[in-house]
C-alpha cells in the first residue's frame, strides 16, 4: 500500500479548518502523534488560545485488558473549555474508543460550545459512531487490525506516515 505524503496532508487539513477557525476556538492534540499534529495546526493557523494536550491513558474503556501505558502523560488544558468551540486533533482515527476517551476527559474540564475531531487520516474500522470533521486522507480500504499507520516526527520537524505491522 503506498502512503500519502504527510506534509502535503498537513497542508490540505490547514485548508479545510481556516474557514472554520474563530478567534475563539482552542486545539486539544491526543498524545503523541496528535499532539505533534496540533502544535503544528496551531501555528499554521495562528489560533489565540493556547495549544492543549491530553493523555487519554486514564479514559479508555480497554484499560482492564490493555493495561496502563507506561509512558502515560500529564493532560494539559491552559484554557477556558466552557462556551468555547474545541478542536480534538488526532493522527489516525480507527476505532473512535481514543476520540471517545478523549472527549470523557475534555468533559472534566468544561462544557464547550461545539467539539470537533481533525485526523490526518481515517483508516476506516470504527466500532462507534464518530467521525472526523476535518480529515485530510480515507483509505480506500480499511486496515488489517494487525496494522498500524504510525505519524512519525524527524528531528527537523518534518512528519511522514508509515505503516506497523502489529502482528
Amino acid at each position: 500500500m503506498e502512503l500519502p505524503e504527510a506534509e502535503r496532508l498537513i497542508e490540505q487539513l490547514v485548508a479545510q479548518m481556516r474557514p472554520a477557525i474563530s478567534a475563539d476556538t482552542a486545539l486539544v492534540g491526543i498524545h503523541t502523534g496528535g499532539a505533534w499534529l496540533a502544535e503544528r495546526l496551531h501555528a499554521e493557523l495562528r489560533i489565540a488560545a493556547p495549544l492543549g494536550n491530553i493523555d487519554v491513558a486514564f479514559y479508555r474503556d480497554d484499560l482492564s485488558g490493555r493495561g496502563l501505558h507506561a509512558k502515560a502523560r500529564r493532560s494539559d488544558i491552559p484554557f477556558e473549555v466552557e462556551g468555547r468551540p474545541v478542536v480534538i486533533v488526532d493522527d489516525v482515527v480507527y476505532t473512535g474508543r481514543t476520540t471517545r476517551a478523549a472527549l470523557n476527559e475534555l468533559f472534566d474540564y468544561g462544557r464547550p460550545a461545539r467539539v470537533d475531531l481533525a485526523v490526518l487520516v481515517d483508516r476506516g474500522g470504527r466500532e462507534l459512531p464518530i467521525d472526523a470533521r476535518y480529515c485530510a486522507h480515507r483509505l480506500a480500504q480499511p486496515l488489517a487490525p494487525n496494522r498500524n499507520l504510525r505519524l512519525e516526527r524527524d528531528a527537523d520537524g518534518a512528519f511522514s506516515l508509515r505503516l506497523i505491522d502489529t502482528r
